[in-house]
């Protein structure tokens, strides 16, 4: 075992790109820091895998330079809320390990499932994408995310930040108002007190889950012998969240269960986000007084109700921006959410178009997921100190026409290429009549 690692820590600049130098300096570029001003025709060194500086003029030696002419610089984008390396193509079960039978299994670790190998992970990457939160599904609470970097051998390769959030789906609170004669199966056919019932004994349930893990902990502090004290996997999971260690994403899109949750959080004094957040927009104040962010994937859904504007899930990251709401963009989890994270820059783009100034769809794309994640002292912008994982571009990453020239993770270049470039390449060099 000892020695297949050190062979693999030997390949690891082969699989990646360009074996890392100790020092770069990138000079000439438009810097986009992200947490501060754009500077034009400044650099930016990197020393031993992190940002040693950035500014106008830097005048230390390195053992790589490289300049950008003109081209620019942002920090790695995060996708969170994603099944990005979970998934490969939907409609092939065997490639899908998303999601857990049952209603409660918060010691689920859905990084542990993530595939290294994964085709989408280099076609996420070829637009800028650095960093990723894959996340479990199924049930109410359906488990622990981590944050991984897109480019490694192994999981552990991957993995940055194990237990960066427990996710939390909350009940519906829709009700189907289909007559029983109507209805396409009479008999799973329910009343509207009957649902509501069913509703309401979820909710319960969830309160009573976190009731019993805070009940396990105060037992286990209390134990005479912490050795005879019998562990339980799921409320050995729940520790950490119920100690504020590891915050929650709660998964709602209705207005009313936006209500219902952000209640729920701000009673049990707990550290959220909220996940999805279709109609967040109707709440913004609300979400804005308890600080809790927002990880929209709603941009190009159509509007909810015929009531609505067209344009309200366009200009939703702005109304939440106003209100001061931190918003971080995201494709979600459905059947096309894994191969389409590298358009998620064109969402926030979208947004910007209705509103969303250019500084926050940026930092939507970066900084603010950073900071949901509990990693923003590491990633997210371009600061002294924080990991060297940014990648350069011929343009606005919020440009359609923009494409991404040379991208960096903790200081090793990776390469681009992907399945994507592999097949252009292919069919380019084919026969000609």
């Amino acid at each position: 075992m000892f020695t297949t690692r050190l062979l693999l820590a030997a390949l690891w600049p082969l699989a990646v790109g360009s074996a890392c130098a100790a020092s770069l300096l990138l000079t000439g570029g438009v810097l986009h820091t992200v947490s501060g001003p754009t500077l034009t025709n400044a650099s930016l060194l990197v020393r031993d895998g992190k940002i040693a500086a950035v500014g106008q003029s830097i005048a230390e030696a390195a053992d790589q330079k490289i300049d950008l002419k003109g081209q620019h610089v942002f920090p790695g984008l995060i996708a969170p809320m994603t099944v990005l390396g979970l998934q490969e193509i939907d409609g092939v079960r065997a490639t899908r390990d998303t999601t857990e039978s049952g209603d409660f299994h918060p010691d689920v670790l859905s990084w542990v499932s993530v595939n290294p190998d994964s085709e989408l992970l280099p076609v996420a990457r070829a637009n800028g994408y650095t960093h990723a939160q894959p996340i479990p599904l199924g049930g109410v609470v359906s488990g622990q995310s981590a944050v991984i970097a897109l480019a490694g051998w192994t999981i552990e390769d991957l993995t940055i930040k194990p237990a960066a959030a427990l996710h939390v789906f909350w009940p519906s609170f829709a009700l189907d108002t289909t007559p029983k004669e109507r209805a396409p199966n009479p008999a799973n056919w329910k009343s509207l007190e009957d649902q509501t019932k069913a509703r309401d004994k979820k909710l319960r349930e969830l309160d009573e889950f976190f009731n019993e893990a805070e009940a396990y902990a105060k037992a286990k502090s209390a134990a005479k012998d912490p050795n005879a004290f019998k562990p339980v996997p799921a409320w050995e999971a729940m520790q950490p969240v119920v100690r504020g260690e590891v915050p929650l994403n709660v998964h709602a899109d209705e207005v009313r269960q936006i209500r219902s949750a952000v209640e729920w959080v701000t009673q049990r004094k707990l550290k959220a986000a909220l996940a999805g957040g279709r109609d967040a927009w109707r709440v913004a104040d609300l979400l804005a007084t308890n600080r809790i962010p927002v990880l929209f994937e709603h941009v190009f859904t159509q509007p909810a109700r015929d009531t609505d504007p067209y344009d309200a899930h366009y200009a939703a990251p702005a109304v939440l921006a106003r209100a001061g709401v931190k918003v971080s963009f995201t494709d979600g989890t459905d059947r096309f959410g894994a191969s389409n994270v590298r358009n998620v820059p064109y969402a926030a783009a979208q947004a910007m178009a209705f509103g969303l100034p250019r500084e926050e769809a940026w930092r939507g794309l970066t900084l603010y997921p950073a900071e949901a994640l509990g990693v923003a002292d590491r990633l997210g912008s371009l600061e002294a100190g924080k990991e060297a994982s940014f990648f350069v571009a011929d343009g606005d990453i919020l440009d359609l026409r923009t494409q991404v020239k040379r991208l960096w993770i903790a200081g090793q270049e990776v390469s681009l290429e992907s399945r994507h470039t592999r097949l252009y390449d292919k069919y380019r060099a084919r026969p000609k009549p």
